[in-house]
């Protein structure tokens, strides 16, 4: 993520728009993770799917309702920005490699390879639900494509689509014509296990259930090169520029993202369970490219300005270690290895979530944006910089 989601390069007219748009990317990810972290199962809850949203037309409290809106805002809508996002930068990549004159994909699957482990490393030590191993494997094949002609690129891209889409049709009309069982409940263990178990107690539940935890990037390889291969097209038709065309494509995008978007994720939202996997992997992407447009306009019409956008360009330019550090943060705020808060404070349920996610979010802005102004780079970005970047060979002193 550090260098595929790297700023735009000199050659293009600079807009602060990618930056802005992967901080909120990275905060709007968070959106949706932190239920996972505050839930009593943690991890082991989603498996069992006991993350679902409450019901507001049953139950129109102001915390249902709050808690409703909150989530759906984000569940796969800002997943599928930042898969954009990384489209755009692997993207940007091939463009600098191009001018350079250097062979593709070149050392880019080091950098592929890199991701990956880090990918792993998180996976086992913070988060079971990690996107950078999808995004990872990803990479290669697009890397790949983005060597091939315009008319190879669209083939695979609606391609992938279509193979995603039909997967989703087939589980979503499976879900719907099952009859409702009882609710599964949750293994008096499984709770404990993050309440007051041990960090090596919870790397080895992952361990032990990665096929499962892992199947989220097998089910949806199709959507990944898809939205890929989408931002690839964005980024080489200017939507991200600071240009009268680039304003123009981010105005379409508002309107059709929104104008589409918005009720069909209403309407699956609506159905209930079994349109979940509908919502999320088919309407979700569709309202993030509205998300796309409607950002990058309110910064062309100056309503994102000053503070804001200085936090979310923070975020952004240092996305990879905000995103696995937004995790680390969650995890020792709510399990029992740390502060212990989704034990203690389940009582308070959805306000208290809703506010670690903003606490955590503002700790992200001002850490990113004080390490900034001293380094160049966020500290999981210059690793990776400082692993991947070829060594020249050392001079030896004159005799």
């Amino acid at each position: 993520m550090a260098d595929t989601l790297a700023p735009v390069l000199s050659t293009t007219a600079r807009l602060p728009l990618l930056d802005v748009l992967r901080g909120a990317a990275v905060l709007g990810t968070l959106m949706t993770n932190v239920w996972i972290f505050a839930s009593p199962g943690s991890e082991r809850s989603v498996l069992l799917g006991g993350l679902g949203a409450p019901d507001p037309l049953a139950d129109p409290s102001a915390a249902n309702i709050a808690e409703a809106v909150f989530r759906f805002l984000a569940d796969g809508k800002f997943l599928a920005l930042l898969t954009v996002l990384f489209g755009v930068g692997l993207a940007i990549q091939y463009d600098s490699a191009a001018r350079r004159g250097e062979r593709w994909p070149g050392r880019y699957p080091k950098r592929a390879a890199f991701l990956f482990v880090e990918g792993t490393v998180h996976f086992v030590l913070v988060f079971a639900w990690d996107v950078l191993m999808g995004y990872a494997v990803t990479a290669l094949l697009v890397a790949r494509l983005l060597a091939r002609s315009e008319r190879v690129r669209r083939v695979a891209l609606w391609t992938a689509g279509a193979v995603h889409l039909t997967l989703v049709a087939l589980v979503s009309r499976a879900a719907t014509g099952e009859p409702d069982g009882p609710p599964e409940t949750l293994d008096p263990a499984a709770v404990d296990l993050y309440a007051h178990g041990s960090w090596p107690a919870q790397i080895a539940f992952r361990l032990e259930n990665a096929a499962a935890l892992r199947i989220e990037p097998v089910f949806s390889f199709g959507l990944l090169v898809f939205l890929f291969l989408l931002g690839v097209r964005l980024h080489r038709t200017g939507a991200f520029t600071a240009t009268a065309d680039g304003r123009r494509l981010r105005t379409r995008l508002t309107a059709w993202g929104l104008g589409l978007g918005l009720p069909l994720n209403a309407a699956t939202a609506l159905g209930g369970p079994d349109f979940f996997v509908l919502g999320r992997y088919a309407a979700a992407p569709l309202l993030a490219l509205g998300y796309i447009g409607l950002i990058g306009t309110a910064l062309d019409r100056l309503w994102i300005r000053g503070a804001a956008a200085r936090a979310l360009g923070s975020v952004g330019r240092a996305a990879l270690s905000c995103y696995v550090g937004q995790n680390v943060l969650c995890m020792l705020a709510c399990y029992g290895i740390g502060l212990g808060l989704a034990d203690r404070l389940g009582g308070s349920w959805p306000w208290w979530v809703m506010g670690l996610w903003a606490g955590v979010s503002l700790v992200l802005a001002a850490g990113s944006h004080l390490w900034l102004r001293r380094f160049d780079r966020g500290p999981l970005e210059a690793l990776q910089h400082a692993a991947l970047s070829p060594r020249r060979p050392r001079r030896r002193p004159p005799a």
